[in-house]
């Protein structure tokens, strides 16, 4: 049986590949245990919702653009949608919305301009983009070469497929300002004490929420360096190295605090006087150097019920979609 027109592969040249543009999902877990860094979005809000008002999958596979987009030609009709920061996207010319579903037709050309605000762009396109599966994930871990196209940032005459689509997209549907996330110059994070509770992390955590922290240009998909005031003793004692995890902030010996995001090391010694709550997670993604945070301490309870909060709206307007996609398993 012949695939209707709606469920026609899509194919995406890369013309102009951006400063970094890579293949991204919900990460690569359950390998940790091996050396293998998760990975996947840095904001994961925006992916989700761009897969789904895509009618995706909240896992599928989607292009997190970095600053500078790309420029991406389409050699067959697409259903799309952006959704993260604001690139100043255009489709032949023509400056489109940012947080809807949109029809792409033949032959038109994808671009970005100038950035607006925030610092990864989402684009997900209907059926998911078909990359090779590496240890259950399509995530991109550059410094291993893992995952996405080849292991790496896109360049010049790649091509992009998708998987199959399906009937949950909805042209034009889209998420409403109030609950579009925005983003500034300024973040503010909330976080929770570690288990660590000795002086010096009491020092640390104590100076973490009195000055804010400017992201130093030493930043990348791993961490956050941060500038503002040293915290704890120059050469803090040694810490048997242990799991970490997407938001948690170090302290190396220079007492630079390190935000580690979503390609962060697999264990780590440095004292680690916090962690930034899951929700606040996406807003840090969005960073970029020179942006200032700010951190409050909060508790696990509160961490929780604005987790569970966040996604409440989000979840009665664009439901998760259930139902498998055969090409994207």
């Amino acid at each position: 049986m012949s695939r209707s027109k709606e469920e026609r592969p899509a194919s995406l040249l890369v013309v102009k590949p951006g400063w970094f543009t890579t293949v991204q999902d919900l990460g690569r877990h359950g390998h940790q245990q091996y050396g293998m860094p998760v990975s996947g979005a840095m904001d994961r809000v925006a992916h989700v919702l761009a897969n789904r008002l895509a009618g995706n999958r909240d896992q599928d596979a989607t292009l997190e653009i970095t600053l500078k987009g790309p420029e991406l030609l389409f050699e067959q009709e697409a259903v799309i949608a952006l959704a993260g920061a604001d690139l100043t996207p255009t489709i032949d010319g023509r400056e489109i919305s940012l947080w809807t579903c949109l029809a792409v037709q033949a032959g038109s050309r994808l671009s970005f301009g100038a950035r607006r605000a925030g610092g990864r762009c989402y684009l997900a396109v209907a059926g998911g983009l078909d990359v090779p599966i590496v240890l259950g994930s399509r995530a991109t871990h550059v410094a291993s070469r893992t995952g996405g196209f080849q292991g790496r940032v896109l360049l010049p005459g790649d091509r992009l497929t998708s998987g199959r689509s399906s009937s949950h997209a909805r042209i034009d549907r889209s998420v409403p300002a109030s609950l579009r996330p925005r983003y500034s110059g300024e973040a503010p994070l909330r976080i929770l004490p570690c288990a660590q509770r000795d002086a010096p992390m009491q020092e640390a955590l104590a100076a973490l929420t009195t000055s804010p922290y400017r992201l130093s240009s030493q930043s990348n998909r791993m961490g956050y360096r941060l500038d503002g005031p040293p915290l704890g003793p120059a050469q803090p004692d040694p810490t048997i190295s242990d799991g970490t995890a997407m938001g948690m902030l170090q302290v190396p010996p220079d007492g630079r605090p390190i935000l580690l995001m979503a390609d962060r090391q697999t264990t780590g010694g440095y004292p680690r006087p916090a962690v930034v709550i899951t929700a606040d997670l996406p807003l840090a993604g969005q960073l970029v150097p020179g942006d200032a945070i700010t951190f409050t301490v909060t508790s696990l309870q509160e961490a929780r019920t604005a987790f569970a909060a966040q996604w409440d709206a989000w979840d009665n307007l664009l439901p998760p979609v259930a139902a498998p996609n055969t090409d994207q398993l």
